[in-house]
């Protein structure tokens, strides 16, 4: 079945997935927030996010909100986290009840400690809403690179009816009824790339990161259950999945600023070297906050809130979390 989409943001994902989208035979409309990615996309049929891929004629992007939604049946919001509540806001008079909702951002709310769907539903509270994650680079997707990626939304229908609308031979959806789980491992994940790229930084070997990952996936989990998430989720495709190619891929921007920080740039160098939004350090304030809220053991968080805010070194912190006191493993 066909549906009428609007994919909003045009950032390296948001293309990603409106050329998927629209290979899978839907009707898709992108949006940008720049007159100027916008009249790449259309005029050139370039992304400067993705160079080497060219966008299908089908394809159109617009910088009017009402022109992009209008019509539409299923949104995808694909914006940088810290601009989604404003621009939920501006879409409010062009919003019908029936329009579903699909977060394919990866974030946490700095202010509320909020994962987005939550901040979809506190703005419209009676669109129905799911989230889409897991080890998904745009650069590859948007070649048709096989895929894997796990997608939930609070109705068991509507599940189901995303599966079949993002689904196709080269990209494969599961499900999982764990909105919460399946947003949160999405967003924590960030943080712990943002240290394996710290670690790369700093000149450590294999054994850094995988005890990184390793030990970020119990981080990950703990703060999730204590959230009200399902352990289980944190060990499949949005949790392993997505922690392990965030912290292995070369595509991984996470991954890219922790390494030019562990090099000795400052964490707003990094940012601007990279040129996108680097996720893993908005996340980090929600995630610390949480975890003191809850009183949940995260070192490895703790340390990447006190680099990126208070001003502590890559190498004090490491000597920190390896000279922490006897535990044991589970």
């Amino acid at each position: 079945m066909s549906e009428k989409i609007a994919v909003i943001g045009s950032g390296s994902w948001g293309v990603a997935l409106a050329i998927l989208l629209n290979t899978n035979g839907h009707e898709v409309k992108l949006w940008s927030y720049s007159k100027e990615e916008a009249d790449l996309i259309n005029n050139d049929r370039k992304c400067k996010f993705l160079p080497e891929v060219t966008i299908p004629e089908g394809l159109s992007c617009y910088t009017s909100l009402e022109e992009a939604l209008e019509g539409t049946e299923i949104i995808v919001m694909v914006t940088p986290s810290s601009a989604i509540r404003a621009t939920l806001n501006n879409m409010k008079p062009f919003i019908k009840d029936n329009q579903i909702f699909v977060l394919a951002s990866k974030g946490m709310e700095k202010d509320t400690q909020k994962v987005y769907t939550e901040v979809i539903k506190e703005i419209f509270p009676t669109n129905v809403v799911g989230a889409i994650s897991g080890p998904s680079h745009a650069e590859e997707v948007s070649i048709g690179i096989p895929t894997a990626v796990v997608i939930s939304s609070e109705d068991d229908q509507t599940s189901e009816r995303l599966q079949t609308t993002f689904m196709n031979p080269k990209f494969r959806v599961y499900i999982n009824d764990d909105l919460l789980g399946v947003e949160m491992g999405g967003s924590l994940k960030n943080i712990i790339a943002l240290a394996c790229g710290i670690a790369i930084g700093l000149g450590y070997g294999d054994n850094t990161i995988a005890a990184l990952i390793t030990r970020g996936i119990v981080e990950i989990s703990r703060l999730g259950v204590e959230a009200g998430a399902k352990r289980q989720t944190f060990y499949g495709l949005t949790g392993v999945g997505d922690l392990f190619v965030t912290c292995a891929s070369k595509h991984s921007r996470n991954r890219k600023a922790g390494i030019l920080i562990g090099q000795g740039m400052s964490v707003e160098e990094a940012m601007k070297e990279v040129g996108m939004v680097v996720e893993g350090v908005y996340a980090v304030d929600g995630a610390y906050v949480l975890a003191q809220k809850h009183s949940v053991g995260t070192p490895i968080i703790n340390e990447m809130y006190d680099i990126i805010h208070n001003g502590k070194t890559p190498e004090e912190a490491t000597q920190i979390l390896m000279s922490r006191g006897k535990k044991t493993e589970f």
